[in-house]
């Protein structure tokens, strides 16, 4: 049995200390504030997430670039020429042209390196949703599955990861496309702060809607409370876009009301911040389904 890479991008935003415990690679995505592009590597060594969330409050745009083939190629080589093949965990194709391009590269590998294997997964998931599921699938390479084994659990098991996040400011989604500028003005008239879920395509759709930035908080608790299995043996992963308060909150009251084995908090990375924009909230966590 050939030995492995697990291998993701960075929009899985886990911790510097995961991705080291976890041995798997992760390929920085970029981002770009006027002609100056970035990566946003898991250590954030380019720019920190405090001094990227303050450009966007000082009304500064970012946008994000997609991996391109010959990264991939470049990324994925040096272990096929080790004698390790590859399971590659990535950002959705519903709403990036990323995992196309990795399709592409593994295409030509194919062709260079019969031999080798490397299999590519939609995770069908976001930010530390993606990274929720490379984690499970590294702890089961380490437990000793095969690739066939990890990458068939993941693709199995994102259908019941629940992905539910909720936004401070609406002109964000409005400039990114996932809302209509009416929309955005009415709900910020009206104090509305939608709490928003990744349906089972890896797309955004709306889940609810609330009224206050507290309620939207407790609304993402009550559906937790409701929907997580077995809390005890779980680890929970939270993200945040610069609120440092709301998420202290979120963390107390979980781990006081739902009780998980672990839970775990990073910033949102600037791929997906830059459609969230500051003060946005996520948890992520396994649950029967993704409802």
């Amino acid at each position: 049995m050939a030995d492995y890479k697990i291998i993701t991008d960075s929009t899985c935003d886990l911790t510097p200390k995961l991705v080291e415990e976890l041995d798997v690679e992760v390929i920085p995505m970029e981002f770009v504030f006027g002609d100056e592009v970035y990566h946003n590597y898991p250590d954030a060594r380019e720019m920190s997430s405090k001094e990227f969330y303050r450009r966007l409050r000082a009304g500064e745009m970012s946008k994000t670039n997609q991996i391109n083939t010959a990264t991939f190629l470049a990324t994925f080589e040096p272990y096929l020429q080790q004698g390790l093949d590859i399971l590659y965990i990535g950002f959705p194709a519903s709403l990036s042209g990323t995992h196309q391009r990795a399709l592409e590269a593994i295409d030509e590998l194919k062709k260079k390196y019969p031999e080798r294997r490397v299999v590519a997964v939609d995770s069908l998931a976001v930010s530390m949703g993606e990274g929720l599921l490379v984690y499970y699938a590294a702890m089961k390479k380490k437990a000793g599955a095969t690739l066939d084994q990890a990458a068939d659990w993941v693709s199995l098991n994102r259908y019941s990861l629940s992905q539910y996040f909720t936004v401070d400011d609406l002109n964000h989604l409005k400039r990114g496309g996932r809302l209509s500028a009416a929309a955005a003005l009415f709900g910020s008239m009206l104090g509305i702060k939608p709490v928003i879920r990744i349906d089972d395509e890896g797309r955004l759709v709306p889940a609810m809607k609330v009224r206050g930035r507290r309620q939207s908080l407790d609304a993402l608790l009550d559906h937790m409370e409701k929907t997580i299995q077995q809390p005890e043996k779980q680890i929970v992963f939270m993200v945040h876009c610069d609120a440092p308060e709301d998420i202290k909150y979120l963390y107390k009251q979980t781990k006081s009301r739902v009780k998980p084995r672990e839970i775990v908090v990073n910033d949102l990375g600037p791929i997906l911040g830059t459609h969230t924009g500051p003060g946005g909230i996520a948890i992520f966590y396994m649950s029967g389904n993704r409802d």
